[in-house]
């Protein structure tokens, strides 16, 4: 048990007075009254019950994407999957999310991947499925399965996060989403269990895992081997298109808006209306519309939230005013 200020009990590690900049892509946010840092999967339930139990409901942060944290102090509790960053393979073809030490492996490891074969022994080698914790980064997910030659996520290369909030989200984008390689998902429910749900029970949709409140823990992923050639191929045609349209290597949060119905827009994706309605470059304090992609709010370097959230009310305005559209962010704003 980890004590914190106050006297408090965790059962995890737990950081007072926590900068959460530093856990966000966009580099922005204020300062947590307490951040937790469990990592595993069963750890980060006993630190869930022990802050409600405190009279807390805690905020869980994954990789920081998709999200603005408001400037200040923020009371409460938060709780990081950051340390929960464990990638398996299944023992036999009765999964259990939480998998065995012994059949782990990292993402953050190439070196366990680059053999002239999948690393998969013969017999696991027509189980094309990973195990993965919540804190697993998005981008060490392709990785890996790039380098076993696994075919379905190669959409979501560029795309920044842990796998529980693309999860949450259903996080990708026009070349795929999250979900299309999810078989079941391990969820902690808002009353306090953990189940085991498969897919067809949580129907996901656009930028939304559907799981009602609940919180991934992890999940049981299913690719379509093929060969590392193909997917490193796919991977870098991708990247490549990415790169030319959206600002990957600046700071930001990823997309500000959702993008509008199709009938009511024209067609038109959320950075177009704003390009059009002359959005793009508009810039408040150290937050600049990114000349990329007007669908990008970027930290120049001195930004403030402050900065960031004037930027998106000045750009629902512009885009409200001028074609009658109410832009939805898609992204979370914490107060």
């Amino acid at each position: 048990m980890a004590e914190s200020k106050k006297g408090f009990q965790w059962p995890c590690p737990a950081l007072p007075d926590a900068d959460l900049s530093a856990h966000t892509t966009a580099r922005l946010g204020g300062v947590a009254q307490w951040l937790l840092e469990p990592n595993h999967p069963d750890q980060f339930v006993e630190a869930v019950l022990a802050a409600r139990e405190r009279g807390f409901e805690p905020r869980i942060l994954g990789g920081g994407a998709n999200l603005l944290i408001a400037d200040g102090v923020l009371s409460g509790v938060f709780i990081t999957t950051a340390r929960m960053s464990r990638l398996f393979r299944p023992a036999d073809s009765s999964v259990d999310p939480t998998a065995s030490e012994e059949d782990a492996l990292s993402p953050l490891l190439p070196h366990l991947l680059c053999r002239p074969d999948p690393m998969l022994e013969p017999e696991r080698q027509e189980d094309p499925r990973l195990v993965a914790w919540a804190g697993v980064g998005l981008p060490g997910l392709v990785r890996a399965t790039r380098l076993l030659g696994w075919s379905g996520f190669e959409g979501l290369v560029g795309v920044p996060g842990h796998l529980g909030g693309g999860l949450a989200m259903n996080a990708g984008g026009r070349f795929g989403d999250t979900w299309d390689v999810v078989e079941s998902v391990r969820i902690l429910t808002p009353e306090g269990d953990v189940r085991h749900l498969q897919r067809d029970a949580c129907h996901p949709t656009y930028r939304n895992g559907n799981l009602r409140g609940a919180i991934a823990l992890g999940a049981v992923l299913r690719f379509e081997p093929t060969s590392r050639a193909a997917v490193e191929a796919v991977v870098r045609e991708r990247l490549a298109a990415k790169s030319a349209a959206q600002p990957l290597t600046e700071r930001s949060s990823g997309c500000i808006f959702k993008n509008p119905d199709p009938g009511r827009s024209g067609g038109k994706s959320a950075g177009a209306l704003i390009e059009e309605c002359g959005g793009k470059g508009l810039k408040e304090g150290g937050a600049r519309v990114s000349h990329k992609h007007a669908n990008f709010i970027v930290n120049t370097g001195s930004a403030r939230t402050i900065d960031v959230l004037r930027l998106i009310e000045c750009l629902r305005e512009l885009v409200a005013d001028k074609t009658g559209i109410e832009l939805e962010t898609e992204v979370k704003i914490w107060r």
